[in-house]
């Protein structure tokens, strides 16, 4: 055991994340997304909501700031709203920016972000059943 490391998080996605390096990408998965068709490696979370579990990674994972990007979501069709899902993700970026580095999500439409799900280190599927609330995470250094 390890002291400090909240029980959401598996061994096996700890591990992931130390093994990760500069630039590597993981993506949180919603509940729709075809994750084991694009996944080079898929962890299952399927009881995990993703607010809560980015709030957890978040205590451990630097964002990639060398990119304007660093956090990219699944663009909506734009005859829907905007998914309440992003304020909250928003509202755990901003808490774990230290340095006010992060300002804006940037947008993949839905086959492009397929595509890049395929070169992800590692696509985490969640139980999340909210419409477009695939994130991805850009690691960055410490």
């Amino acid at each position: 055991m390890l002291k400090n490391i909240p029980k959401i998080i598996p061994p096996e996605l700890m591990k992931d994340m130390m093994d990760m390096g500069h630039s590597d990408v993981m993506i949180l998965a919603d509940a729709n997304f075809p994750g084991t068709s694009h996944a080079r490696k898929i962890i299952r979370m399927d009881t995990v909501e993703i607010p809560e579990l980015l709030e957890a990674v978040m205590q451990f994972f630097p964002l990639d700031f060398f990119v304007e990007e660093p956090v990219k979501l699944m663009r909506n069709l734009p005859e829907e709203p905007v998914p309440a899902i992003w304020d909250t993700y928003n509202e755990i970026l901003k808490k774990y920016d230290q340095d006010n580095a992060f300002c804006q999500f940037g947008f993949i439409d839905r086959l492009p972000f397929y595509e890049e799900a395929e070169k992800a280190y590692v696509i985490v599927q969640t139980g999340t059943t909210a419409r477009y609330a695939n994130i991805v995470l850009q690691k960055g250094v410490v």
